[in-house]
């Protein structure tokens, strides 16, 4: 746990993520073990597209929810991907354009604690490894849950603290030790992103205590799915 509290300040957290965006996916699939890809694919799943209504991927960085949950709609649902860090939203085009996917899937730059989009919108609001980042976590939710149909689900993928006693410390010491040093080395940020990293997930509430946080902002049905020895947890809520 950190001693001083995290410099969550918008300023700071688009400056950190703009400065590693050229670098995000590569050190997202290298840290992980391509596991992260994995994590998604299990979000479409436990969490499908169900009907026509569109589908909003907030914090959607470079794209990898918007994509697999196209994929998962089997390219028959308008996407929409918002991130207020311009220079993750690039390379999220790129990959859009790549896979044929830019007639369903568009991207805007938007913070979520102020959504521009009008209330009762989508039939599933997901972020991935995001929602951690938002400054005011419970405005980011309140907005979620505000621009989610009546009867929709809110999504969230994010990392979580393993339990096991001795995976638990292996985990962790990966997590504090190795994961910051190979980010650093291959990213060179200046904002030591991959340092903010851990110290963000380990003051992050996870599993019951983020569920109940979910019910606060009025979701029913709210269960989670630890995954991969729970190195990372899937939430979902029904509104």
């Amino acid at each position: 746990m950190s001693s001083m509290p995290l410099d969550k300040r918008e300023t700071r957290i688009r400056t950190m993520f703009g400065n590693i965006a050229s670098h995000y996916d590569l050190l997202n699939h290298l840290l992980s073990l391509n596991i992260d890809r994995y994590w998604r694919w299990r979000t479409t799943r436990l969490a499908p597209p169900l009907g026509d209504a569109p589908i909003l991927d907030v914090c959607t960085g470079t794209g990898d929810l918007a994509l697999a949950y196209d994929k998962a709609a089997r390219h028959r649902v308008p996407i929409v991907g918002s991130d207020f860090c311009l220079p993750m939203l690039l390379p999220a085009q790129d990959k859009t354009r790549r896979r044929q996917a830019a007639e369903r899937i568009r991207y805007i730059e938007a913070d979520t604690q102020r959504l521009p989009f009008p209330a009762n919108t989508f039939q599933l609001t997901s972020v991935a490894f995001g929602l951690r980042n938002v400054t005011d976590t419970d405005k980011g939710l309140a907005e979620m849950v505000r621009v989610t149909q009546p009867g929709g689900r809110v999504v969230i993928l994010e990392f979580s603290r393993p339990r096991h006693w001795l995976f638990g410390r292996l985990y962790r010491f990966y997590f504090r030790a190795i994961l910051p040093a190979i980010g650093q080395f291959v990213s060179r940020s200046r904002d030591h992103a991959y340092n903010y990293l851990p110290a963000s997930v380990m003051e992050f509430p996870d599993g019951e205590a983020l569920a109940e946080k979910l019910r606060s902002h009025g979701l029913t049905d709210v269960r989670w799915y630890p995954l991969t020895f729970g190195i990372a947890t899937l939430y979902v809520g029904k509104k």
